[in-house]
């Protein structure tokens, strides 16, 4: 039992951490309060099941909806990923490249609405548009199979049950940890740096002659590649997909508040957040019944996760706005010298 725990927390803990990670460089670095998040995972689902598995019902010759196609295809694919383990990684790496693919065209499109509006208003049009959008996804059969669900391949067939979960938080945990230095990289640039003034002050990022609009649609372009990613592998992990799965609270509300526990512009504090975060989670979603009991709930214990963290982003953002872990100043190689001089005098 232990070891399952621990195997589930720390695939969640991968799957949260990518997401957290875009949300980040969104939200923490370049001060866009994007409360659509969930689509960008969403988006990584489409590309799934919308993309994946209609090539796949290609390349067998299978004709018909795409629920039942689906179903036909998958089960197919994954015979030949048993026999052959080559396929299943290819498919794997197929699928986030289509999902980086995808999710960066949609990040772009769905800032341009958007683009030039400021906070309150920004994050709401941007969770009206990923809400209508999880809509339309949902009632709508041909996407991504609506409410029923559509199945997708199972990338690693050719690994016996018992051992699938680790292997494929293995490669969860990896691919985090890729996107956790692409992000080192990148918001360790000039790039990142423009996106902190952005976040303080737009008028003297405007001032320096350069384009607010740009900024933000290459941010979201961004942040929603690597937020597909984070939906591809959630959906090839449950080897189904059902739309409304994709849910703001999920996808959006508890991302930001791993941001905002770990400490926002800081992705060493994110890590931290998300792992405190995934820990409590995984810990009341498996032990939630004997708490009901134990401490005699007058509610169905379901509810007692969303509670409990929606009073602890209320403390959070009262008490310690700047995380766990604050943001660190920005110290080039230039101004550590000019420190060093000065130190020394």
């Amino acid at each position: 039992m232990i070891i399952e725990l621990i195997s589930l927390i720390l695939l969640w803990f991968g799957i949260y951490y990518i997401v957290s990670l875009s949300l980040n460089m969104e939200f923490g670095y370049a001060g866009i309060p994007n409360f659509g998040k969930a689509l960008s995972v969403l988006v990584g689902a489409i590309a799934v099941g919308g993309i994946l598995d209609r090539l796949l019902m290609l390349y067998f010759g299978i004709g018909g909806g795409l629920i039942e196609g689906s179903t036909y295809a998958t089960s197919m694919i994954n015979d030949v990923i048993a026999s052959n383990p080559i396929v299943g990684i290819g498919i794997l790496i197929l699928a986030i490249i289509l999902a980086s693919i995808l999710g960066f065209v949609v990040g772009a499109i769905f800032i341009l609405p958007s683009a030039k509006l400021k906070e309150d208003y920004l994050g709401v049009t941007l969770l009206a548009i990923s809400e209508a959008v999880v809509l339309v996804c949902t009632y709508n059969l041909n996407i991504i199979g609506g409410y029923y669900g559509i199945s997708t391949p199972d990338v690693l067939a050719f690994v016996s049950g018992e051992y699938r979960g680790w292997v494929f938080t293995g490669m969860v945990l990896f691919i985090a940890f890729l996107v956790y230095l692409f992000f080192e990289r990148l918001l360790n640039t000039p790039f990142g740096r423009v996106l902190r003034a952005m976040r303080e002050n737009e008028d003297t990022v405007k001032a320096f002659g350069r384009d607010i609009m740009k900024l933000r649609i290459k941010t979201m372009a961004i942040g929603s590649a690597i937020g597909a990613i984070a939906g591809a592998l959630y959906s090839l992990y449950t080897v189904n997909i059902v739309a409304n799965a994709f849910t703001r609270v999920e996808w959006t509300f508890f991302p930001f508040l791993m941001v905002l526990l770990g400490g926002k512009g800081n992705n060493k504090g994110v890590a931290l957040g998300v792992l405190c975060y995934v820990i409590v989670k995984v810990l009341l979603d498996v032990y939630k019944y004997d708490l009901k009991y134990t401490l005699n709930i007058p509610f169905e214990p379901v509810w007692l996760s969303y509670m409990l963290f929606g009073v602890l982003m209320l403390l959070i953002l009262y008490y310690k706005p700047s995380g766990l872990i604050p943001e660190k100043p920005i110290i080039t190689a230039p101004m550590k010298k000019k420190i060093i001089e000065i130190s020394n005098k």
